[in-house]
C-alpha cells in the first residue's frame, strides 16, 4: 500500500471513531433491493406453448419467459372466478377463510381479509415504490385505486366495444367474439404495455413493485385481424372431448357449472356452429396478449432493472373451450382451475418445470422471501422458494380450489379429487386420464388415495359474503334444486 493511501486510511478510522459513526455492517442501498414485476393475465388457461394445452397455440414470449425461469405446470387458482381468485392472491387467504367466493364483495368488506395487508400495500410499507395499471384486483369502481398506490388506470378495460354485437349470441353484452378493432393500439392491453414500457425506462430511486394487468383473453374475445389470421378456421383443431363426458357426473356437479350462468350453452354453440369461431377468437386473443407480455419483457431487458427484478406471470383462473361440454370458467375441473404460473429473476434456475401442486396464494409469501422481507403469519399460502431452489424438494402440500362453500377440488401431483356440497364426488388419475374424462371415485384401488385427498377438504367455511352476482345465483339455484 502506498504511504499516502495508508495515511488516508488511518485518518478515516480516527475520524469515524472520534465522531461515533460506528456501523456493524454496510447497509445496502435502497435501489439494490430486488424489484418485482407482477404480470396478471385474465382468463388464460393452459393454451400456451410450454403447457401444451392446445397444439396450435402461438405464445413465443411466455414460452421465452418460462425458458428463463421456472414454470409451475401444476398451479391452481383458489376460485375459478376473477374477484375471489385475485382477492386470494393479494391476501394469501382461501375463500373459505375470507368469505369472498364470488364476484363481490371487495376485500375491504370482508372482516377477515381486511385484516391482511394486501400485497401492494405491504411492499409500499417496506419502502417500495408501488405502481400498476390494468386489471390487478377485480374490476370495480375504485377497487384498484383503493388497494394500489399510484394506480395508472384501466386504459379502457374490456373495451373497445362495437356499436352492435359481432356474434349472434343473444346473452350478456361481454359475451361476444370476433375481429375488432382495426389496430393493436386501440386495445387497452396494448396501451397498458406501452405504459409499462415507459415506466421501465424511468429512473427509480427506490426498489419498485410494478403491476401489469392484461384483460385478454377475457370476453369479449376481440382482437385485430392479423391475430385471427394466425389461426385459419379450415385448419383449426378443436378441444379434445368425448361424447357423454357428463354421464358420470352428479346432477349437483352439472348444475353448479350451468344454472344461472351467462356463457353460451354447449348446445347453443353446436347448433349455431360457433365452436371453431370461439376457439379461433380465444387463440387470437392469447397470441395478442402474449405479444404485449413480450413488449414488457423487452423493456425490462433493455432497461436498468433486468438483472435485479423478479418477474411473476400468472392467470387468475382457467377457461373451458368445449371441454366438459361448456364454454366458460367457473368449474372445479382441470380446465377451469389450472393456470399458467412462471417465476423468473436473480438466482432462479432457467428452464426448469415444477410438477408439484402449487397455488396462486403461494405467490405473496414467495415474493416476500425472495425480497428478504419478513413472512406474514396470517398467510395461508406457502413460499415456493424451496421449489425454486430444487424442483424435487419435499413438498407435502396440496392445492385447493372452491366454488362456494362445500364445493372443493383437492389437487396433488397426480390426482384431482372433487367434493360437492351435497357430498357427491369425483376422482381423476391424470396419469391414465389427463383430460378427466372418467370419474374413478368408485374404483376400489383408489380408496386409500381418495381418503387422503378427502381429508384436505376444509371443515371450517366462512359464510358467503356479498349478493347478487352470477356466482351467488348459480350457487343458490344449485342448492335449491339439489336439496
Amino acid at each position: 500500500m502506498k504511504k499516502s493511501n495508508y495515511i488516508i486510511l488511518i485518518l478515516g478510522i480516527i475520524l469515524t471513531t472520534s465522531f461515533g459513526y460506528k456501523k456493524s455492517k454496510i447497509e445496502p442501498k435502497k435501489q439494490d433491493k430486488p424489484n418485482v414485476l407482477f404480470i396478471a393475465i385474465d382468463d388464460l388457461n393452459d393454451w400456451i406453448g410450454v403447457l401444451g394445452g392446445h397444439p396450435q397455440a402461438k405464445t413465443p414470449h411466455m414460452d421465452r419467459l418460462a425458458q428463463r425461469g421456472v414454470l409451475f405446470s401444476n398451479a391452481h387458482c383458489q376460485a375459478p372466478v376473477c374477484n375471489p381468485s385475485r382477492a386470494s392472491v393479494m391476501t394469501s387467504l382461501y375463500p373459505s377463510t375470507s368469505g369472498i367466493y364470488f364476484l363481490n364483495p371487495d376485500i375491504i368488506e370482508s372482516p377477515v381479509a381486511n385484516e391482511n395487508r394486501v400485497m401492494p400495500k405491504r411492499f409500499h410499507q417496506e419502502g417500495y415504490n408501488v405502481f400498476a395499471a390494468g386489471k390487478i384486483f377485480h374490476n370495480g369502481k375504485g377497487i384498484n385505486e383503493t388497494h394500489i398506490p399510484n394506480y395508472a388506470g384501466q386504459f379502457g378495460g374490456f373495451g373497445p366495444m362495437p356499436d352492435e354485437k359481432i356474434s349472434t349470441y343473444p346473452g350478456h353484452p361481454l359475451w361476444d367474439w370476433g375481429v375488432y378493432p382495426e389496430r393493436d393500439d386501440q386495445m387497452p392491453d396494448y396501451q397498458i404495455a406501452s405504459w409499462a414500457e415507459k415506466k421501465l425506462t424511468e429512473k427509480q430511486d427506490q426498489p419498485f413493485w410494478m403491476g401489469v394487468g392484461f384483460y385478454r383473453p377475457h370476453v369479449p374475445q376481440f382482437a385485430p385481424q392479423k391475430w385471427f389470421d394466425m389461426y385459419p378456421l379450415e385448419s383449426l383443431q378443436l378441444s379434445k372431448t368425448i361424447t357423454g363426458d357428463l354421464d358420470d357426473i352428479s346432477p349437483y356437479g352439472i348444475d353448479i357449472t350451468r344454472l344461472k350462468h351467462v356463457s353460451p350453452a354447449f348446445e347453443w354453440v353446436i347448433e349455431n356452429e360457433e365452436w371453431k369461431p370461439l376457439v379461433q377468437s380465444y387463440l387470437a386473443c392469447v397470441s395478442f396478449v402474449d405479444e404485449q407480455v413480450g413488449r414488457v419483457l423487452d423493456a425490462l431487458d433493455n432497461g436498468d432493472y433486468g438483472n435485479n427484478t423478479y418477474v411473476v406471470l400468472f392467470s387468475d383462473h382457467g377457461f373451458h373451450l368445449g371441454e366438459k361440454e361448456r364454454f366458460a370458467k367457473r368449474s372445479l375441473w382441470e380446465d377451469g382451475a389450472r393456470v399458467p404460473m412462471i417465476i423468473m429473476g436473480p438466482d432462479i434456475p432457467k428452464g426448469k418445470v415444477v410438477t408439484k401442486p402449487v397455488q396462486l396464494l403461494d405467490i405473496y409469501p414467495t415474493l416476500l422471501e425472495l425480497c428478504h422481507l419478513n413472512p406474514d403469519p396470517k398467510h395461508e399460502g406457502n413460499s415456493l422458494v424451496p421449489l425454486l431452489k430444487d424442483i424435487d424438494a419435499e413438498w407435502p402440500y396440496y392445492a385447493r380450489t372452491c366454488f362456494g362453500p362445500g364445493n372443493y377440488a383437492i389437487i396433488s401431483e397426480q390426482y384431482r379429487f372433487i367434493q360437492y356440497n351435497d357430498k357427491t364426488e369425483e376422482f381423476y388419475d391424470h396419469k391414465v386420464d389427463p383430460h378427466e374424462w372418467y370419474n374413478a371415485i368408485d374404483k376400489p384401488e383408489y380408496a386409500e388415495i381418495i381418503g387422503e385427498h378427502r381429508d384436505q377438504v376444509p371443515m371450517i367455511r366462512h359464510d358467503i359474503l356479498g349478493t347478487g352476482s352470477t356466482g351467488h345465483e348459480s350457487y343458490e339455484a344449485t342448492e335449491k334444486k339439489n336439496n
